[in-house]
């Protein structure tokens, strides 16, 4: 067998165990073996695991649990409830004004946590209810709910550019910085839709009226005070980050320690919080790490079997612009997103296409930053898109899966808008750096 039959046979073999229900972390880690022993034989079975050796026991890894322990006790306190009740008193009466307060406390949880399932639960618990009650309309209430809390790929601090940072092997502090400028434009682009729509027709986001606000802060002052706490955790974590006084890595465990510190002082602490907090970010953690373990052998074995060459020759052997490539990439990415989560095709997709990146001479952080905003895509979209099933877990019995699919098609549309001007203008990403 070729390497190129070698190839479709994989990728056949990958998709159809998925099929069967099989988590992704068994389906790569079970492949990687069968091929390991097919094609080398039991020799290489050391080559492999010192593959999956180098992942477990990079350093930048321990951020993951600490960033995720931050989101997991933030669910669990009052503080994102107190930003949200906040910002509807700044949110005045202007039309829209409930779902644009949604967006920008969606931006806060994201510079807090960089953890988007928790997110999407958070604010379909907090704030669907709420707009829906006030006569929001249901695909605009629910678009808004599932691409705020997306945004939490691209926000630093994200997860999944601390991913893409470990296989890419660049600056994490770098791909944060990047990240920030596509982020508040992903934002605003979010804004302008809500407000336009609105703004056209006011029934779509009723204005708040004297009868509708119903706030436990009384005054703006009071409502500035709920909003600097986790401004301070934010500013705790980014700005050690960005002021080079800690690494990613030590910046997550200062979050940690300020989150804990917060909820003591607000009076919210318990053991029963901290157990469930922990068991969270057990079984979040423990999915990603398999998730690496399994790509990480797959990926291994497929390059010694020659894969990266044969892809590479492949590609670069296509007489067409570079950008052309880079397009390839992205859409092939977004076809996996279909299917895939954002680990596994991070963990699968991205060792193959670097070094591609870097031969082509592109800049592997504005790659990353294309990446990111891919998986936002990738988040969304149907049939097997996580922020529907999030935010289902938690919306009232009447909002569908087809309610959710149909609802978040134009924030998509935003999304893929944002991604083509990233491509077409590098500079958006990365002129900070």
């Amino acid at each position: 067998m070729d390497i190129g039959t070698a190839t479709i046979v994989m990728i056949a073999a990958i998709f159809g165990l998925l099929v069967t229900g099989l988590p992704l972390a068994f389906i790569t880690g079970l492949v990687a073996m069968v091929f390991t022993f097919g094609w080398f034989g039991e020799m290489a079975l050391p080559l492999v695991t010192s593959r999956v050796f180098s992942f477990i026991t990079e350093y930048s890894l321990v951020a993951v649990p600490m960033f995720v322990l931050m989101a997991s006790l933030l669910d669990r306190s009052g503080i994102a409830k107190d930003l949200f009740n906040a910002m509807r008193v700044f949110a005045g009466r202007l039309p829209g004004g409930v779902a644009v307060q949604t967006i920008v406390v969606a931006f806060f949880l994201a510079a807090l946590s960089g953890i988007i399932g928790g997110e999407i639960v958070l604010l379909g618990i907090l704030a669907l209810p709420q707009m829906l009650r006030l006569g929001y309309d249901k695909r605009l209430s629910i678009g808004v709910v599932c691409a705020g809390g997306a945004l939490g790929t691209m926000m630093p601090p994200s997860i999944v550019l601390i991913i893409y940072g470990l296989i890419a092997s660049v600056s994490i502090a770098e791909l944060f910085t990047a990240a920030i400028t596509p982020a508040v434009i992903l934002m605003g682009s979010y804004i302008a839709y809500v407000l336009v729509r609105c703004l056209k027709n006011p029934e779509m986001g009723p204005p708040l009226s004297a009868d509708t606000q119903d706030n436990p802060f009384d005054s703006k002052l009071e409502a500035a005070k709920a909003i600097l706490l986790p401004g301070m955790i934010a500013f705790l974590v980014l700005g050690t980050i960005y002021g080079g006084i800690a690494s990613v890595t030590e910046a997550a465990a200062m979050g940690v320690f300020g989150v804990m510190l917060a909820i003591v002082l607000r009076g919210e602490f318990s053991i029963g919080m901290l157990h469930h907090s922990l068991g969270q970010t057990l079984n979040t953690c423990g999915m990603i790490i398999w998730i690496g373990i399994g790509a990480a052998a797959l990926v291994g074995v497929y390059n010694l079997m020659g894969g990266n060459r044969f892809v590479s020759g492949m590609i670069l052997g296509m007489e067409v612009a570079p950008i052309v490539i880079i397009l390839v990439m992205m859409a092939i990415m977004l076809v996996l997103g279909l299917f895939l989560d954002w680990i596994g095709i991070a963990m699968l997709a991205l060792p193959i296409f670097l070094p591609i990146v870097t031969q082509l001479g592109y800049d592997p952080i504005w790659f990353g930053i294309l990446f990111a905003v891919n998986m936002q895509v990738s988040f969304l979209s149907p049939p097997f898109g996580p922020a529907a099933f999030y935010l289902k877990s938690v919306a009232p019995p009447k909002i569908s899966l087809k309610d959710i699919y149909l609802s978040v098609l134009p924030f998509m549309a935003i999304q893929l808008l944002v991604l083509a001007a990233l491509l077409v203008w590098p500079q958006l990403a990365i002129w900070p750096l």
